[in-house]
């Protein structure tokens, strides 16, 4: 951990509820990661149960909510949250359609650009745009203590599921390939669902995703 940054701790709190795309419901155990120190905090992908990550924030200031992209199971308590919190939501434009699905004539209150940063506790999160999962995926990189926060791009095993309506599996292989795997082996990958990995342990098992298409 560098002189800069620590204080930085990140915090996990696992939700449980549904995701619903394509005429399917499904139930699903979603990890919420929080990023910050004793003040401060930026919360990732508030899901599911917004009371329950609020007092995991405790009294500490969000200074922003990230969402690694639109699905439902991701977005649908995140208005529910931002108004107990009050801090804003940031989102991909490209999911933006996907926002609009579950919060009709609504947007989010802010985008989220390729290389775009979010400061929180002495630290900065990084924007990489990870399309696949849906066109609006993005990872946040805190570079300073190894971390990413993959999303549903990238889990312990293989790429995220790419068999529904604006996904596409080339596109994730590519993300995972050109955007995730050059980073440090030693990158800790935080996940939106399931347990974590690293970048060195996925790496070798590529040319098999490819190899089964999923």
């Amino acid at each position: 951990m560098t002189e800069e940054s620590k204080t930085v701790r990140v915090d996990r709190v696992v939700t449980s509820g549904t995701f619903s795309l394509d005429g399917g419901t499904w139930d699903v155990d979603n990890n919420v990661w929080i990023v910050g120190d004793d003040s401060e905090c930026i919360v990732i992908d508030p899901a599911h149960q917004p009371e329950s990550i609020a007092e995991a924030v405790g009294d500490r200031t969000v200074k922003a909510i990230l969402l690694t992209h639109g699905h439902d199971d991701h977005i649908r308590s995140a208005g529910a949250f931002r108004d107990i919190v009050r801090a804003p939501i940031h989102l991909h434009g490209d999911d933006w359609m996907l926002w609009q699905a579950v919060y009709p004539g609504a947007n989010p209150d802010g985008g989220i650009a390729d290389g775009g940063i979010f400061e929180v506790a002495g630290t900065r999160l990084r924007v990489i745009h990870t399309p696949g999962h849906s066109p609006g995926s993005v990872s946040f990189y805190l570079e300073s203590e190894g971390i990413l926060f993959s999303g549903d791009t990238l889990f312990q095993g293989g790429p995220g599921a790419t068999g529904r309506s604006y996904s596409d599996f080339p596109t994730i292989i590519d993300s995972i390939r050109s955007k995730i795997l050059p980073l440090p082996e030693s990158t800790l990958v935080l996940t939106g669902h399931g347990s974590s990995t690293t970048v060195g342990a996925e790496a070798p098992q590529l040319e098999e995703w490819i190899a089964r298409g999923h």
